[in-house]
């Protein structure tokens, strides 16, 4: 007998495993680092949302435009758009720029006051003062001054030193600025600015109709004045060149002041008219106003609003009074803000008006004032990205370099040249750009409401519209009662882009709409005339679903129904779509077969129109290949194949069809339906293939669909479903899970070992059996909480736990019911589930197994009765010659097997764990009761793989299909050779493909060769069709191949000799994990457990530097990245919250708000939202990647630490040295008898002088390098005195040196003066005193 020991036991391990050719974890080198990741936003561009101020810098040329959401944006010429938040993200409320000196002064909401400076290319906040007792309602910054005042809410009038942002002690108070006999407070301020010919004098207007002039010096206040009428509220006032001012009131009227008189000397009300009583009519509030004067003598008094109130249709408008004449500017959104541009900076100077910016709701127009008509420049931002919301976004970086032209020349052969506009250049021209020379192009596509789909180019940090393509144009409009497409549609829009897929190198799109319409398109340089094919989907139907009805006749098919009836058959022919239960009324495809054709403009022309009968089915995956000449997508509903050669369906399955023998939850089609389906030998000449199995060919007959009158009871009885009424259907349906898994059948989990059917055909029971079904494991089960198998004998003693199951499940519903403070009618819902637990378990107690039970081929479908019994105790055993697989990839224990558990342990274990174990439910329309059979399509990848082990060297065309319940499954293809592709049909077979189970919906599927690197997807090169040309399958010509061509490469078939091994690494990230398995071994040779609690809301596998990563954006806000295949962590850094997204959910657009979601500890933001903000968040290569930061703004970001160390240089320059015009010069007769502009010393009044300010007005908060700026404020002093000492040093050498000189010069001249002295005593030697 031979021993056993250890190492005998690892070497037959050793020997029962195929050995590969190459280790993985060794020779695989990633080179991919940590340090080469960095998290940045990089440009965004459209329209700012919800705008909220305007400012202008008159000698910069730039404009500043703040939002709702604490965004500001700076925009000049092209090139120059920059974007800065306010961290706290509170409203901008006001905005006014230091003219030409780079700063930016706002107020937001919250009562803060911020300086910005763009002296550098990006925004940066310097320092902020925080108002603590006062609302911030006003601001006002003199030209060339840095002090500011500021109005508030209570009335008073503070004044801030800019340069270092302290609160000055002058303050014009309320109480002080009223006259002594007011008795009512005055109300806030709303205007506030200096008389253009004395500085000194201060105008101040209140909410009331106040309006005050105040000498600074005098502090006190000069001139008073008010309407003393009903209506003499302020909204805005404005000051003329030559001292006048006028003030603009809340029933229209515009009041023009001097300061002699407290009344106005003319009070007009531009747009009133008289009634046939002789009274005007009354108008609506003017809310701003600009007076502004000519060199020519001309003045221009222009405001916003004050329409007379009846005047529907036209309260949107902009009203220019030019002398006696008036013109009305109408808008097409509400006035935010205006701002005039002028020539000159001066007040005191002629302003010399040239245009108005306008500020809109959803739109910005600049109106000139210097041509007739007032037309509108030519806005060259791309602003009108929201034109229609945004549905669905696609980003493509490094594509191929001749799309742009190609878009960009049928973009404007489509675009007439616009009339109306002016012919002088945009004069929002600041700043300066040179465009970066950028090696690679971009292109964004956005999807829309209206069933456009839009092409920009996104190269080098700029974003413009190359070409414009409408589905619209697709389909003829049709009258209705709604006046849509087909009246009514899917919901309000029945053409809104719901998915895009672009095949760059061949040019072709496909779009899908809301029912579960496709519509592929094909691009061509020219016009053609030509019919589009239609082609009709079948509805694809569950059979579970209509186990449910009442009509046991009425079986629908797994696979898919089209309906016999002449008239759906002449209506396809057509190309008129009834709509089935979808509502949405005839929609007739413009140009169908029959119909003599249409003219197609250049551009992506439509080439197929797939309809989609019956109900709407929306689709959530869509993916082409045009190598295959096949395109794919799926829903809820199951999943449909398209051979777009030949224009036929080649499948359209239910998720669990897919699935055959090894659905995990028993929802197996009827057999009489089995019998139906074509097996792949009859399809393929009757060649030896294995027996029937989920294969579909175009030709296939298939039954008919449910009677007419069946259809519409179906339909009542789902809407009846008491579930539906309560917005608890996330919640509920977690419990129902419980339920359900409670009485499932306990599947034994042998998930890796294959295991041969049995021969007989049987029917077996809940009782533990020796050999049963392979299923797949409960998302909720772990490795920790397994136990051993219990034999049959041990069945008997189960009762007692079963027993202690119902009164915990018991107990837990009791309680939930008596502790939730919620209304009568969610108490009840917990009640009827009580009930339903208690008669499932008397019926599961009831329900005995007998000896034997025949399965018939075409068995009789039971009573309703006993409906639910038969699917909660029996599963049908199908037959399949074939061995058939199960991996199941959650765990990491799952690739070495796992002990069998208990039906009890199993039971308990699934009733108590969390939430997050669960794979959440894409789907927004299935009930709670029928969580688990509604599976649906998340993800979709064609591919060529080694899918087979059999036959581990053939590379097989396959469709890798992910669900929503986590799900991998692989439909083989075949497709005829080249010659006959357009004459043969492509079958499609799920048998002996792999099966892989992660936790959560599949988000992301791709390929990588044996060396690790990213296999590119196959392809056929564009040509244009001006001939039929079938171009030969081709790898994409990216760098990524093109570097990967050497060493990289997977070897060649045959390559390894006798023993071949993985030749293949499939990515698959789903909502919780990320598994890299290994091709044809199947085996799972990495792992990583990306979230536990929360889950992923958008992942993508992309290239960067060479080689490839898995890039996941969190529900937490985090981006995590993962090298690939170890699936190594990089990075994972926080990045954007959630819920700066949350526009796109419908509680937001909707105003849902859920009271149970707090109960249930869950989000806001639950999974139905989540999709729709997946479809407008991108991820592409290069490490870029982009999302809708708001309905009218797109912003890109990178990964790529190298692109931001570049991109300061794709930047524009916004500030720029320009000199300031010289003020205007004084006329002497001015200045004589005292008139002119007078100097004020704001420094003198506003300084130390002023005293010292309260301290609980304001606080000062500094900005956020702060301490970088303290840090080198330390470094500046030790330099500083380093320089010091340095300097004494040198000081005292220059001073030695001197002496030293000095010393030199002394010995010199006592030298001469010694030569001197003694040529004087020979001189006098000899001589006698008398020669002297």
């Amino acid at each position: 007998m031979k021993k056993f020991t250890f190492k005998g036991v690892l070497d037959g391990f050793r020997s029962s495993v195929q050995a590969a050719p190459r280790g993985t974890e060794q020779e695989i080198q990633e080179t991919l680092r940590s340090d080469h990741f960095q998290i940045k936003k990089t440009f965004r561009h459209g329209f700012p949302f919800s705008p909220t101020a305007l400012a202008w810098d008159p000698i910069q040329k730039l404009l500043a435009i703040g939002d709702k959401g604490g965004n500001l944006r700076i925009l000049g010429g092209p090139g120059v758009d920059a974007h800065a938040r306010h961290e706290a993200g509170e409203a901008v409320v006001r905005a006014q720029f230091l003219v030409n000196e780079g700063a930016l002064v706002t107020a937001t909401a919250d009562d803060q006051l911020h300086l910005w400076t763009f002296r550098q290319k990006s925004p940066q906040r310097v320092q902020s003062l925080k108002f603590q007792r006062e609302r911030i309602t006003c601001l006002h910054l003199p030209l060339q001054s840095k002090w500011v005042h500021v109005g508030t809410e209570r009335g008073n009038v503070h004044v801030v030193n800019i340069e270092t942002f302290a609160l000055s002690g002058y303050v014009i108070n309320w109480n002080k600025a009223i006259e002594v006999t007011r008795t009512n407070h005055p109300g806030a301020v709303v205007e506030i600015s200096d008389n253009p010919l004395d500085a000194n004098k201060l105008l101040v207007a209140y909410e009331t109709g106040l309006v005050v002039v105040w000498d600074l010096r005098a502090k006190a206040a000069e001139w008073r004045g008010s309407l003393g009428t009903p209506g003499e509220g302020i909204r805005a006032a404005a000051w003329q060149h030559d001292g006048k001012f006028m003030t603009a009131h809340v029933d229209g009227a515009l009041a023009v002041w001097n300061t002699r008189q407290p009344r106005p000397t003319s009070l007009s009300y531009p747009h009133a008219k008289a009634n046939k009583d002789g009274k005007l009519e009354p108008c609506k509030p003017i809310h701003r106003l600009e007076w502004k004067t000519a060199k020519t003598g001309e003045s221009l008094v222009i405001f916003s609003g004050g329409l007379p109130t009846d005047k529907a249709g036209r309260t949107h408008s902009i009203t220019v009074l030019n002398g006696k004449s008036t013109t009305v500017l109408e808008m097409e959104h509400s006035v935010v803000d205006f701002v005039t541009l002028c020539e000159s900076p001066h007040t005191a100077d002629y302003q010399e008006p040239y245009a108005i910016v306008v500020l809109l709701q959803n739109d910005l127009v600049v109106i000139d004032l210097q041509t007739p008509g007032y037309p509108c420049f030519e806005n060259p931002y791309p602003m009108d990205i929201h034109e229609s919301p945004v549905t669905c976004c696609s980003y493509f970086a490094d594509c191929p370099s001749d799309l742009i032209p190609a878009f960009y020349s049928v973009g404007r052969q489509g675009n007439k040249k616009a009339t109306g506009f002016s012919e002088k250049e945009w004069p929002i021209n600041g700043g300066e750009w040179a465009p970066a020379s950028c090696s690679y192009s971009e292109i964004i596509l956005t999807g829309h409401q209206d069933g456009s789909i839009k092409f920009w180019d996104a190269s080098a940090g700029t974003l413009q519209i190359l070409y414009k393509l409408k589905c619209s144009k697709v389909f003829e409009r049709r009258g209705s009662v709604s006046g849509g497409y087909g009246g009514g549609g899917s919901e309000d829009s029945p053409l809104a882009i719901q998915q895009a897929a672009l095949c760059a190198e061949s040019r072709r799109l496909c779009a899908a709409l809301p029912h579960g319409h496709v519509v592929l398109f094909k691009f061509r340089k020219q016009d053609t005339h030509a019919e589009t094919h239609v082609l009709e989907i079948p509805m694809i139907t569950d059979s579970l679903e209509e186990e449910a009805s009442p009509e046991p006749d009425g079986s629908r098919s797994a696979s898919f129904s089209r309906g016999g009836d002449s008239i759906e058959g002449e209506s396809r022919r057509s190309g008129v779509w009834a709509g089935g239960g979808g509502g949405m009324g005839g929609l007739r495809v413009r140009g169908a077969a029959g119909t003599g054709g249409a003219r197609r403009a250049a551009g992506f022309q439509a080439a197929l129109v797939a309809l989609q009968q019956g109900a709407p089915s929306p689709i959530t995956a869509l993916t082409i290949n045009s190598s295959y000449g096949l395109m794919a997508w799926g829903g809820e509903r199951g999943v449909v194949v398209v051979d777009v050669s030949r224009r036929a369906v080649v499948a359209a399955l239910a998720a669990h069809a897919l699935y055959g023998p090894l659905d995990p939850w028993g929802r197996h089609a009827p057999p009489a339906e089995r019998a139906r389906e074509p097996s792949l030998d009859q399809l393929e000449d009757g060649s030896a293939r294995s027996p029937p199995a989920a294969a579909t060919a175009p030709a296939a007959p298939s039954p008919a669909e449910p009677d007419d009158d069946e259809r519409p009871k179906l339909d009542a009885r789902r809407k009846s479903t008491p579930w539906k009424t309560f917005n608890l259907k996330r919640q509920l349906s977690k419990v129902d899970l419980k339920l359900k898994a409670a009485f499932a059948v306990p599947s034994e989990p042998n998930l890796e070992e294959k295991t041969e059917e049995p021969a007989s055909t049987s029917q077996f029971y809940d009782a533990p059996v020796e050999k049963a079904e392979i299923a797949i494991e409960s998302l909720e089960e772990s490795p920790e909480s397994e136990s051993p198998r219990e034999d049959e004998e041990g069945s008997a003693a189960a009762s007692p736990a079963r027993g202690d199951m119902f009164e915990r499940m018991h107990k837990e519903l009791q309680e939930q019911a008596q502790s939730q403070p919620v209304p009568t009618q969610q108490g009840d819902v917990y009640d009827r589930m009580h009930r339903e637990l208690q008669e499932r378990w008397q019926e599961r107690d009831e329900a005995t197994r007998p000896d034997s039970l025949a399965l018939e081929e075409a068995p009789v479908r039971p009573p309703r009765a006993r409906e639910r019994e038969q699917r909660l105790l029996s599963v049908p055993n199908i037959k399949y010659g074939k061995k058939a697989e199960v991996r199941d990839l959650r765990r990491p224990g799952a690739a070495q097997g796992a002990p069998p558990a208990s039906g009890i342990g199993n039971l308990m274990r699934r009733f108590n764990k969390l939430d997050s174990s669960f794979s959440r439910s894409r789907s927004s329309s299935m009930s709670s009761l029928e969580n688990i059979s509604q599976e649906g399509i998340q993800c979709l990848a064609f591919a060529d793989s080694y899918t087979k082990k059999s036959d581990p060297t053939t590379l097989l065309p396959t469709l890798w299909i992910g669900t929503t319940l986590g799900s991998v499954l692989t439909m083989m293809i075949s497709l005829p050779e080249a010659d006959n592709r357009h004459t043969q049909p492509v079958v499609v077979s799920m048998s002996g493909g792999p099966i892989f189970r992660l936790k959560g919906s599949i988000l992301a599927m791709s390929f990588l060769d044996c060396n690790g690197a990213l296999i590119p997807y196959s392809f056929e090169s564009w040509k244009d069709d001006a001939k039929d040309v079938r171009g030969s399958r081709e790898r994409t010509p990216t760098k990524q191949s093109s570097s990967s061509s050497g060493s990289r490469m997977s070897p060649t078939p045959g390559a390894e000799g006798g023993s071949v091994g993985d030749r293949q690494f499939v990515v698959i990230a789903s909502e919780k994990q990320a598994r890299v398995v290994a091709l044809p071994s199947q085996n799972c040779v990495y792992r990583q457990q990306i979230v536990d609690t929360d889950f992923v809301v958008k992942a993508e596998i992309v290239s960067l530097k060479d080689s490839v990563c898995l890039v996941n954006y969190l529900s937490t806000g985090h981006l995590a990245a993962y090298s690939l295949p170890s699936l190594r962590p990089l990075v994972h850094v926080d990045f954007l919250p959630l819920s700066e997204l949350s526009f796109q959910t419908q509680s937001k657009q909707r105003g849902i708000v859920d009271p149970m979601l707090s109960i249930w500890g869950q989000q806001l933001i639950v999974n139905e939202d989540t999709d729709q903000i997946a479809k407008t968040f991108c991820f592409s290569n290069r490490g870029h990647g982009l999302y809708l930061a708001s309905p009218t703004e797109i912003q890109k970001f990178t990964i790529d630490a190298e692109f931001c160390v570049s991109l300061n240089e794709m930047l524009g320059e916004l500030f720029l040295p320009r000199d300031m015009p010289e003020p205007p010069k004084e006329s002497f007769f001015r200045g004589l008898f005292g008139g002119g502009s007078r100097p004020l010393d704001r420094e003198e009044l506003f300084g130390e002088q002023s005293g010292k300010p309260n301290r609980t007005v304001a606080k000062v908060i500094p900005g956020p390098k702060e301490s970088l700026d303290q840090l080198g404020a330390r470094a500046s002093t030790a330099s500083s005195e380093v320089a010091r000492a340095h300097m004494l040093v040198l000081e005292r050498g220059d001073k030695l040196s001197q002496l030293e000189d000095r010393t030199e010069r002394m010995s010199n001249e006592a030298a001469q003066f010694s030569s001197s002295a003694h040529q004087l005593m020979l001189k006098y030697k000899d001589k006698k005193w008398y020669q002297l």
